[in-house]
Parts: structure tokens; C-alpha cells; sequence
């Protein structure tokens, strides 16, 4: 893994799971990282976070000039952002707070710098609405936990911005070792979440209608399509279930039978009740078992998982390979 391009100074805003994720990776790549956070603790929860994520960055493959000691803190934001190349903001989720951040991001941050969100929901015109002087550079790159392993990264441009900086923005992650993901056009959720979302939603419809326990439905997913799906996606998947003449073949089949009521469509109310089958579930599920070792087991997971991946789809060059 190494850092490529013009864009060696990384100015890391908020260091909450994802800004502390962020920092990992970057620095794994070589970048120098500069964080920015209020909170006096975060210097000291960021260092131990990214020590304790080390190893599996040194096992996924270091930059040689991959360094944790190129990780500088400073609470001033306009001081932080006085040498940042790319910048990348990390608040807590609320509309307000992230559009008062990234306005004074873009009020303080030299001109040619990137400005990505990790913003799972919120959409990057509403987010450049208040940048005065460069809105055209700001954009959504919304990644997944944990984020020094997980690859993808969905970019988002919003109503200014400009497709220069989406490229800019997509070379540079791909130079992190990730997959950047440039979505279409702006909608709630992006996409990832939104599919995530799906089966969240029906995942607490059947837990609250007790057709199965938290435990049974992550069973049903692990064993059967979460197999497949870390190599094909839902698309191939299905195609590939229609034998011979693949898509083609499944939905003249079953195609009628898509107008069946397959999901509920709506979440079903957060109840006192469900709430507590959810939480006792998932605490059954892992019997007391600290979260650092969970983190540990998970990571170790994803790393193999991804050497897999690696050998069995060659992405775009899959064609005339098998």
C-alpha cells in the first residue's frame, strides 16, 4: 500500500470508530496526518486505537514509509487545516454540526484541498450549503467499519461539485488500497447502507414476530447468502441461479411472483419489547465476550477474507480469466 499523487498531508476531523479508522489506514499508506478533535481525550484514544490496529495493517502490508509517529494532533481547526491536501471530516451525524464544520473546513483549508464526509446518510448538496468559497471540492466518501480493512468507499458529489475533484478524490483512495465506489447521483443512504438497511428492517420484523432469534437470523445469513455475496453480490448471485441462461431464465420464472408482499417495506416500531429481544439477543449471542476480542477475531476474518477475494475475483478482469 502506498500514497500516491499530490496528496501527502491528510487532515483528519473528528476521531470518533471512523476518524480513528481513517487515521489508521492513512498512516499505514505513508501519509502524514494531522487529527483535529475538541475533546482533550482524543489524542490519547485515538494513539491507543491505532496501536491496537497496527497489527493487522502490518499483516495486510505496510508502506515503507508507513510510520505512526507521522500522527499529529492539534484541537485548533484553523491551524489543523493550514497544510491539509485532503481532508476528511468525522463529526457526530447531525445535519447542523456537520454543515457548521465543513463550512469553517472550507473557510480555513487551503483552496485545492478535497473535503469528504463519511456521512452515511446525509446528502452532499445539503452538506456544501453553506461553503462559501470552494463548495465545488466538497463531497460525500462514505466508508465502512472498520475502516482500515474494509475497502469500499462510496464518493457522492452534490449539486456543486465538480467532477475534477471526484476523480481526484477517487485516485487517492484507490491509492490507499481501497474501492472507491463513485455513485451516479445523490439519494438518501447512498447505496451500501440503504441495502444494509433492507435487511436490517426485516431482520428486526421477524425477531419482533418471533419467527426467529437474533442469533438464528445472523445463522441464516452467515451460512447461506453472506457466503456468496462476499464474492458475487445479490445480482450475480441471482444470475447465476437461473442455470445456463442465467437472469434471463430466473426471471421468467419467477418473475411473477417478485409481485408477492416478499418484505414488509416498513420498519416496525422500535418497541420496548423488541428493543429488548435485540439487546438480549446480541448479548446471548456473545456470552460476555469483551468487544476487543470480538474486534480481534473480526479483523483477523476480513483480512483473510479479503486474500481470498483477492484470488478468487479479479474484478474487472474477470472476463477470460476463469
Amino acid at each position: 500500500m502506498t500514497a500516491e499523487g499530490s496528496i501527502k498531508h491528510i487532515t483528519v476531523v473528528g476521531t470518533g470508530v471512523i476518524g480513528n479508522g481513517w487515521i489508521t489506514r492513512f498512516l499505514a499508506n505513508g501519509c502524514h496526518v494531522t487529527a483535529s478533535d475538541p475533546d482533550p481525550t482524543a489524542e490519547a484514544r485515538t494513539r491507543e486505537a491505532v496501536q491496537r490496529a497496527w497489527l493487522s495493517m502490518e499483516e495486510m502490508g505496510l508502506s515503507q514509509a508507513a510510520s505512526q509517529d507521522n500522527l499529529f494532533f492539534e484541537q485548533d481547526l484553523k491551524k489543523a487545516l493550514s497544510n491539509a491536501d485532503f481532508v476528511q471530516e468525522n463529526v457526530p451525524e447531525r445535519e447542523e454540526l456537520k454543515r457548521r464544520v465543513i463550512a469553517d473546513i472550507d473557510k480555513y483549508s487551503p483552496n485545492e484541498a478535497v473535503i469528504a464526509s463519511s456521512t452515511s446518510g446525509i446528502l452532499p448538496s445539503t452538506l456544501q450549503a453553506d461553503c462559501h468559497n470552494h463548495p465545488e471540492r466538497v463531497m460525500v466518501a462514505h466508508p465502512f467499519n472498520p475502516v482500515y480493512l474494509v475497502p469500499l468507499v462510496e464518493l457522492v458529489g452534490g449539486e456543486k461539485t465538480e467532477s475534477q475533484y471526484i476523480d481526484k478524490a477517487k485516485n487517492f483512495y484507490d491509492g490507499m488500497g481501497m474501492k472507491p465506489l463513485v455513485v451516479r447521483q445523490e439519494i438518501e443512504g447512498h447505496i451500501a447502507d440503504r441495502l444494509m438497511e433492507a435487511i436490517w428492517r426485516e431482520s428486526l420484523h421477524i425477531v419482533n414476530d418471533g419467527v426467529a432469534t437474533t442469533e438464528e437470523v445472523d445463522a441464516s445469513i452467515i451460512y447461506g447468502p453472506g457466503l456468496r455475496w462476499a464474492l458475487m453480490g445479490p445480482f450475480m448471485t441471482l444470475h447465476m441461479g437461473g442455470g445456463k441462461q442465467g437472469m434471463r431464465h430466473l426471471l421468467e420464472q419467477f418473475g411473477p411472483a417478485l409481485k408477492l408482499p416478499w418484505t414488509k417495506l416498513e420498519a416496525p416500531e422500535l418497541t420496548d419489547e423488541l428493543a429488548y429481544k435485540v439487546v438480549t439477543g446480541t448479548e446471548e449471542q456473545t456470552s460476555d465476550v469483551e468487544m476487543e476480542r470480538l474486534e480481534d477475531r473480526r479483523d483477523q476474518f476480513l483480512i483473510e477474507l479479503q486474500q481470498l477475494l483477492e484470488k478468487y475475483w479479479p474484478g474487472a478482469n474477470l472476463l477470460g480469466k476463469l
